[in-house]
């Protein structure tokens, strides 16, 4: 018989992603919110089923003795990751992953032969702007000014 392993809170970096990660661990327990209730009392903890509920029922980040009387019901011994996930989160120094980089779209890149005929259609461009800005320079030359004092 295979046994999975309880849920870990490490990727939860939100109050909903938390509280999500608790509703898994509440499923892998198997128990109910009564059977919840009566394993927290055996432990020494006070967890009413009314208390647990609404604690999986909204995206609030619990207390921390909340979440210890929770996880502790449920069955799992190491407190530490689930009590260390709620301090960062409360302290707002949970990491945030970054977004995953888009993939490049391949209508926004230039292919090979695409690009140069854009760098030569530049040239062209450029040479003619050229071309044009030295024939009005020349142009101005040829003009005789005549100054007239009066």
């Amino acid at each position: 018989m295979t046994i999975t392993p309880p849920p870990s809170p490490a990727a939860a970096t939100d109050e909903t992603t938390f509280v999500a990660e608790l509703r898994r661990l509440k499923t892998w327990s198997g128990l109910s919110f009564r059977q919840l209730e009566r394993n927290a009392t055996d432990s020494g903890d006070v967890l009413p089923y009314s208390t647990a509920a609404t604690m999986l029922n909204k995206n609030r980040l619990p207390r921390a003795e909340v979440v210890a009387a929770f996880v502790r019901a449920c069955g799992v011994a190491d407190l530490r990751p689930w009590l260390l996930a709620r301090t960062r989160i409360a302290d707002g120094t949970a990491a945030v992953q970054a977004p995953a980089p888009l993939p490049a779209s391949p209508r926004g890149r230039l292919s090979g032969w695409r690009r140069a005929v854009v760098a030569a259609a530049a040239l062209v461009v450029t040479f003619t702007a050229g071309t044009a800005l030295d024939t009005v320079a020349a142009s101005e030359e040829d003009i005789d000014v005549e100054v007239v004092s009066p």
